[in-house]
């Protein structure tokens, strides 16, 4: 059985606690942020805002520079509030680890992706916890914030923090507060966000709680490092088994001839009791394809199977193919050949709207699938002008996205809306395309409507 706060807390950092918190209420107390991008610089810009410095940390040089130059590199970030930071001295961006040992905090954001297996790969966690380790300094606080299975901050991130000598609860500080990102949300940002704050010695609990309320409107603590893991967990898996469901709700109503997105419009009507969740061609981005999987492999070294994890995945993973024989389908009825030769056009190549994130996008798998049953594919995305090199999609890195005019959308044999991004004419695409697959009810929300339009 784990140790919680309350079994481990022996009290020997009470007066250095003590002179931290008060470092923390000062402002002379310096943040420092390994990696720089969805999760890490939303981070890094509150802290400055909050009044303190920062040093962030990426191994990317072009991303290092590029942010020096008071340039974030993503489309929803404006640039203005870093190059007000460089000019008064309060951020600084650097591939430079040996500069670890400046901070008083060190949040890890990095990836936490799968390999080609569907099991946890580490490494970036791994290699940014043992570059902090190698200049682990006392008194520093340590935060991982990536999203992994329950026990890693204690036991991968622990041993490799203490092999240099030091303690935790004794020399430093450690704990995890999963990020909770949602880039494109104009409802909540980083700082109006509840922080989630886990860890294994009340010293460290306290710490890490003090410094996120300085950055968030509000904390919430709980009694252990894996909880705070599992809490991040829960919330991404909630997230895939609900959309597996309307996804196979999806499909078994289209067969019966009923529109799902008319039934979840009119379920959530109910005021108690049921939570809209929306079908789609499949899921993207870092998070809800692949956490859930991390849970489902922690599970098996207790002999238990996440079946609705396992499930939930195979269902929103077969998407694709699904949307593919919709359009296999749409095209033997309205057009002069079938799928073999047929010129398509994918809308939206980012995993969600309104951002250029592609990460996992569904959309990089319809194009290979498309293009394996014999079609021409292209794509149009203002988010993402180029798709970029992936492990899991080389042939497609480098494509660029193509106009979207009249001239365009006529000369494809069908247009297949991925994304819904809200800056495209939807009405364009409708009246102009011989053949729409709409995946989004992108169509319909925009009141546009013809025969030639068809869900999927």
């Amino acid at each position: 059985m784990r140790p919680t706060v309350a079994e481990t807390d022996n009290g020997p950092m009470d007066d250095v606690l003590a002179a931290q918190l008060q470092r923390l209420q000062n402002r002379d107390y310096v943040i420092g942020i390994i990696g720089l991008g969805y999760v890490g610089l939303p981070l890094a810009l509150i802290a400055i805002g909050a009044g303190y410095r920062v040093i962030g940390f990426d191994i990317d040089e072009s991303r290092v520079a590029l942010l020096n130059e008071g340039n974030s590199g993503i489309k929803h970030i404006s640039g203005r509030p870093i190059s007000d930071a460089i000019s008064a001295g309060r951020f600084v961006a650097t591939s430079d680890l040996a500069r670890l040992s400046e901070a008083d905090a060190i949040l890890i954001a990095v990836p936490t992706p799968l390999s080609k297996q569907r099991e946890p790969d580490l490494r970036h966690v791994e290699n940014s916890t043992r570059a902090v380790a190698g200049s682990l300094r006392k008194n520093q606080l340590i935060v991982l914030e990536s999203t992994t299975w329950p026990g890693t901050t204690r036991e991968v991130m622990l041993p490799i923090l203490e092999e240099a000598g030091l303690k935790v609860g004794k020399d430093f500080f450690l704990a995890f507060s999963p990020e909770r990102e949602d880039p494109g949300n104009t409802s909540y940002d980083t700082a109006s966000i509840p922080k989630v704050v886990g860890a294994d010695d009340t010293s460290s609990l306290k710490l890490a709680s003090a410094l996120y309320n300085e950055l968030v409107a509000e904390v919430v603590p709980v009694s252990t490092a894996a909880t705070a893991e599992a809490v991040k967990l829960t919330e991404n898996i909630f997230r895939s088994v609900n959309i597996a469901l309307v996804n196979e709700l999806k499909v078994i109503f289209d067969r019966m001839d009923i529109d799902v997105w008319e039934v979840i419009n009119a379920a959530k009507t109910k005021p108690f009791g049921f939570m809209p969740f929306y079908p789609g061609p499949g899921l993207g981005g870092h998070c809800i394809p692949i956490d859930p999987f991390y849970l489902a492999w922690k599970a098996r070294e207790y002999e238990v199977t996440a079946r609705f994890i396992e499930l939930a995945g195979q269902i929103n993973t077969a998407m694709p193919n699904y949307v593919v024989s919709r359009l296999a389908e749409a095209l033997d009825q309205s057009a002069s050949r079938g799928l073999n030769g047929s010129r398509i056009l994918i809308v939206g190549l980012s995993y969600k709207k309104n951002i250029e994130d592609t990460r996992e996008s569904p959309s990089l798998r319809l194009m290979e699938l498309i293009e394996a049953r014999g079609a021409i594919v292209d794509y149009h995305d203002p988010y993402a002008p180029t798709v970029p090199v992936t492990r899991e999609h080389p042939g497609l890195a480098g494509r660029r996205s193509v106009e979207l005019n009249v001239e365009t959308l006529y000369s494809y044999d069908a247009v297949v809306i991925s994304t819904d991004h809200d800056d495209i004419d939807w009405s364009l695409v409708a009246a102009n395309s011989r053949l729409v697959i709409d995946t989004r009810n992108v169509c319909a929300r925009f009141g546009v409507s013809g025969p030639n339009v068809v869900k999927a």
